[in-house]
């Protein structure tokens, strides 16, 4: 794009709440895309004639290229534009979407899979954009909506994918997200100004690369390990060498003059905290999104399950969406007025009720939706509540970056409990000798959800309250 058309789009104004609508579609959309292949992740192995370790991949990759693309995307947003990088994530994506769309093999499948990863990174930059143009008395109740996007999404889009599986072809999802693509690219064209605010420095090739590698080493042990073995050469290999490359980059970050990552802004001390408790956060969210569907769908003579349809699961689990979204704005406002560090406690607190709940009472299915609502409460508050904490303790050009990782730090967290509750869950099923999880898996899967929200509400008590860091420019009105 020219100089003088962009001249010609920043004078031309655009409503506020037309860039929050379109920037929350995109939100929206990365969080469907995530709990797409839920419906027929169990019927990949017969669809694509592939060995069922092999159609893991399909869900692995994704997990692998959001993980790499999120922060390097957020660092891209910082020194070239951030909706010009929204955007070509939302090109890459949808050519993924297409690929899939267009296979039924499985080298297809998880190529097309992996480029979808691309739209992990438009979150983070979506939320840096909502701090570069507009007020500030809108920020924050911007931010809460945009990040509620993460929860809605999957809870909404659950039973549409479940009803499209049941009654098309599985192909159709992926022309679904083909089009979803398309739309939004043409809306933040339309909508969203483009980007004023840059950071001039180079590009760190080398840092790039670095994260990559160790991301991948470290998430694929998480994400493999119940397969491989935890204890399996592969594993411990790509556990630890992951680990030693992340080190390695986090001492080159420190020397090199225009790191990927600035680590001495990342280590301060609301920056460090609220980046660890995103982790617990992410685990305790993904927790229970492996948890509640499965107790949900077992079956009723397991003596633990309800015998419920994918489609009817979904729906129990559906209104926590429903909640953070009508919730988002209350935590918008209530974050001027109390402060995000207090929202986060809240949103940890309704964790801890929720996993509490489920292992006093988890014998109706009422119980799994109010178990589910105070998840919504949690999520809806707890997300809101970090990238506020993030935006008050970073410099205005490095917002990308820094809410780039913040959103890394919740998918190693999402990943971590899909590992390890995938690995409680299947240990209980060898254990009852039928098959399937006993009540004890689930006691105790419930028990590490409520370490993982505790852990969470210990850190926000230590993030340290103080006046915002940097001033908030926004474009004139």
């Amino acid at each position: 794009m020219g100089g003088e058309e962009e001249r010609r789009r920043l004078s031309r104004p655009v409503p506020h709440r037309a860039i929050v609508a379109v920037l929350l579609a995109t939100g929206l959309c990365a969080s469907f895309l995530f709990t797409l292949v839920v419906p027929i992740q169990a019927k990949l192995p017969e669809l694509l004639g592939a060995a069922r370790e092999d159609t893991a991949w399909v869900v692995t990759s994704t997990l692998l290229a959001s993980a790499v693309v999120t922060p390097i995307a957020g660092r891209l947003g910082d020194m070239y534009g951030k909706r010009r990088i929204i955007l070509w994530l939302l090109v890459v994506t949808g050519i993924g979407s297409v690929v899939v769309a267009l296979s039924s093999q499985i080298v297809g499948v998880v190529a097309g899979r992996t480029l979808q990863g691309a739209m992990a990174g438009v979150v983070p930059l979506g939320i840096a954009v909502m701090r570069d143009v507009l007020p500030a008395h809108r920020v924050d109740g911007a931010i809460a909506m945009m990040s509620s996007t993460m929860g809605v999404g999957g809870a909404l889009g659950l039973p549409v994918s479940a009803l499209i599986t049941e009654y098309a072809d599985w192909h159709a999802l992926f022309w679904l997200t083909a089009a979803m693509s398309a739309v939004a690219v043409v809306l933040v064209l339309w909508v969203v100004p483009v980007s004023v605010l840059r950071d001039p420095g180079r590009f760190d090739l080398l840092g790039a690369i670095g994260l990559s590698a160790g991301l991948v080493g470290v998430l694929l042990a998480v994400s493999r390990g119940d397969q491989w073995g935890w204890l399996s050469p592969a594993t411990l290999g790509s556990g630890l060498g992951g680990i030693v490359l992340l080190l390695l980059w986090g001492a080159y970050q420190l020397r090199t003059r225009d790191p990927l990552l600035d680590l001495r802004v990342a280590s301060r001390r609301p920056v460090l905290l609220t980046n660890i408790a995103s982790i617990a956060m992410g685990f305790a969210l993904f927790a229970s999104n492996v948890v509640y569907p499965q107790l949900l769908e077992m079956p009723a003579a397991s003596g633990v399950g309800f015998g419920l349809s994918l489609l009817l699961a979904s729906l129990i689990v559906m209104p926590s969406g429903i909640l953070m979204m009508l919730l988002s704005p209350a935590a918008g406002r209530l974050a001027r007025i109390v402060g995000p560090k207090l929202l986060l406690l809240i949103g940890a607190a309704a964790l801890v009720a929720a996993y509490a709940f489920t292992i006093l009472l988890h014998t109706e299915v009422w119980h799994i939706l109010f178990a589910n609502l105070l998840v919504g409460v949690g999520i809806g508050f707890g997300y809101a509540a970090m990238p506020m904490l993030i935006m008050r303790s970073v410099p205005q050009n490095e917002t990308g970056a820094s809410n780039g990782l913040n959103a890394l730090c919740r998918s190693l967290g999402t990943s971590t409990a899909a590992a390890v509750m995938g690995a409680v869950l299947a240990a209980s099923s060898v254990q009852s000798g039928t098959g399937m999880p006993d009540a004890g898996g689930f006691q105790l899967a419930f028990l590490l959800g409520i370490v993982a929200a505790a852990v969470a509400f210990v850190l926000a008590l230590l993030i340290p309250v103080g006046p915002a860091a940097e001033r908030h420019p926004s474009l004139p009105d």
